[in-house]
């Protein structure tokens, strides 16, 4: 549906002072078709005056009032006549009534309606069937989803959003809020299913028959750059643009946490270990290098490996060496 926007209604203040020169002549007229009643004069006056009187905050209902950044979407009858979007004081058509099926819709996000207590302890919704036009985030409920490799994680993501084709988000979608969090879902869950949590060999995330690193955890602006893809070709129809979408959150499964936690950590123990054996080894080369060299002390190739085996124990434990002295011979 084509966006009419209304840019020619901006006489709120004329009808403002018209009604009130119409309700000061209308008072008047009573006021004069009182005094002629009374004098059994023809109460014409005084019957017009009064219908005046009560029929003339009609003409209130058509007054709008828009800000910066708001919208307002008018149907007359059922008929879609425009928008109004340029801040102003407006007057139209009393009988038009405003559209906002996302009026009372809270998701979580910064565009939700306030909520305050009455007197008697009842909620009251302070919804406004005004449009916002400002860009706003939607924080959306996490959800456990399965990776490529089958681990059950936990993620959410904040998506930015606005609307840019009012008739489009009214019309075309039952509640455009709750579309833009449905199709966020549904683009997760499409998204995440192609990564594993962690960098994994043999692994094709980018579709191109070719194995990668990419990863939920690795690759964070890749994934929410994809997502943001998949949300805006969804939400196209309802005259919503996604400005971003990134992740919050990012964790494993909470009933695999624990075992990935300790995967992880033997892994980077054995990478940690691998470093210490391999400058140990370069350690006991140079020493070798060295004592041969200089020709300090004459070993055969026994003593050689005991000295080997000593420098290995010494440079790899975790706990510092006990040092012997031996004052005998070496044989």
């Amino acid at each position: 549906m084509k966006e009419h926007i209304l840019k020619n209604k901006k006489n709120g203040f004329f009808v403002l002072l018209l009604s009130l020169f119409i309700y000061a002549a209308a008072i008047a007229g009573t006021v004069f078709g009182s005094l002629m009643v009374e004098q059994k004069k023809s109460p014409a006056l005084l019957i017009i005056s009064i219908l005046i009187l009560s029929s003339a905050w009609i003409l209130w209902l058509g007054l709008k009032v828009i800000k910066p950044q708001e919208a307002l979407v008018l149907t007359l009858f059922g008929q879609y006549i425009g928008t109004i979007k340029d801040p102003g004081f407006y007057f139209v058509n009393p009988f038009c009534s405003a559209v906002n099926p996302a009026a009372k819709t809270k998701l979580g996000q910064s565009s939700d309606v306030k909520t305050k207590k009455s007197a008697e302890g009842m909620d009251m919704e302070m919804a406004s069937k005004k449009i916002s036009l400002k860009i706003m985030t939607l924080n959306n409920n996490r959800q456990k989803i399965n990776d490529c490799l089958g681990n059950p994680v936990e993620i959410g993501i904040a998506v930015t959003w606005r609307i840019v084709n009012t008739a489009k988000a009214v019309f075309h979608v039952d509640n455009y809020k709750e579309f833009l969090s449905l199709q966020c879902d549904s683009a997760l869950r499409n998204i995440v299913r192609l990564y594993p949590y962690d960098i994994a060999p043999n692994v094709d995330t980018t579709g191109d028959g070719l194995a990668d690193d990419g990863s939920l955890r690795g690759s964070s602006e890749i994934v929410a750059r994809r997502i943001k893809d998949e949300i805006q070709g969804k939400v196209d129809e309802a005259g919503i643009e996604v400005i971003e979408a990134r992740i919050t959150y990012l964790a494993y499964a909470p009933e695999i946490a624990a075992a990935m936690l300790q995967r992880q950590q033997a892994s980077a123990i054995i990478d940690a270990r691998k470093m210490i054996v391999d400058g140990a080894v370069g350690m006991v080369e140079m020493a070798l290098e060295r004592l041969n060299e200089n020709q300090v002390v004459s070993l055969d190739e026994e003593r050689k490996a005991a000295m080997v085996s000593n420098l290995l124990v010494v440079l790899c434990g975790s706990h510092d060496a006990q040092p012997i002295v031996n004052s005998g011979s070496l044989y």
